[in-house]
């Protein structure tokens, strides 16, 4: 995880608080967290001094062999196109019936190979919150890579520019994955999930301990985004905006 890192570094011994980490590291702390939108948490990628080299190694090795030979699969070119369709749908609801006529698979194809990589930690479900099926979209899920460096490798490009234009999804998977790894090594009991209604309304995650919630949109820049009243209404929950300052850096703040 983020914080491992950020705890490894030579710099960090000398943080006392959270003002401290603000207001001294707020250089190195984003130069680190660009790094790991871009190459992902793997130790030994983290460590490495050819990081792009090495993640390609990791996903054709991994991805296009380990899994491939698990699952035996027949077709992997397929597979590989399926990893790359939902790396570029990070973010957004996935309809496994519109991957399955891209891809000229059948639908239950597809669900074996989705299901195949979820079993091997490539890839992972938010399903979607509700309270009132009838007017809330409860039935696709969105699917987000546990390792974002895999992500970008499926898709061979490692642009370390903060502006590049898949900037926005990169952080929203990057997120959302830090806070399910954070509930698998913890055994926590939080629950995760997006919310849409079939209006429109939209909230990025959705967080559920112990029947209280907590509602998060995820933004890769600070600004004065409009809050989602149609959720806070229904819910009686303020939203609240995770963005790359360091202020509002959950994995950090932790």
């Amino acid at each position: 995880q983020f914080k491992e890192i950020i705890v490894a570094q030579s710099w960090y011994s000398s943080v006392y608080d959270r003002k401290t980490l603000n207001e001294n590291f707020s250089a190195q702390i984003q130069t680190n967290l660009l790094q790991s939108l871009v190459f992902g948490c793997y130790p030994e990628v983290v460590t490495s001094v050819n990081k792009q080299e090495l993640l390609l190694t990791l996903a054709n090795d991994y991805l296009f062999k380990d899994v491939l030979q698990l699952g035996l699969i027949k077709s992997p070119d397929l597979i590989k196109k399926l990893l790359m369709l939902l790396a570029y749908q990070v973010g957004s609801e996935v309809s496994i019936n519109e991957i399955a006529t891209s891809l000229g698979m059948s639908r239950s194809t597809v669900e074996r190979y989705i299901h195949l990589l979820e079993q091997t930690f490539v890839i992972f479900k938010l399903p979607a919150f509700s309270s009132n099926p009838r007017k809330e979209i409860t039935k696709n899920n969105k699917i987000y890579f546990w390792d974002t460096g895999i992500r970008n490798a499926v898709l061979n490009d490692f642009s370390l520019s903060d502006i590049r234009s898949d900037i926005g999804m990169l952080w929203e998977n990057w997120v959302v994955s830090e806070i399910a790894k954070d509930n698998v090594q913890n055994g926590s009991k939080r629950n995760l999930y997006f919310w849409r209604t079939r209006a429109g309304s939209e909230v990025d995650l959705i967080i559920r301990e112990n029947n209280q919630l907590q509602a998060f949109e995820i933004k890769w820049n600070d600004r004065n985004y409009r809050k989602n009243k149609a959720f806070s209404n229904a819910y009686n929950v303020d939203i609240q905006f995770i963005t790359k300052s360091l202020k509002t850096n959950l994995s950090i703040l932790k």
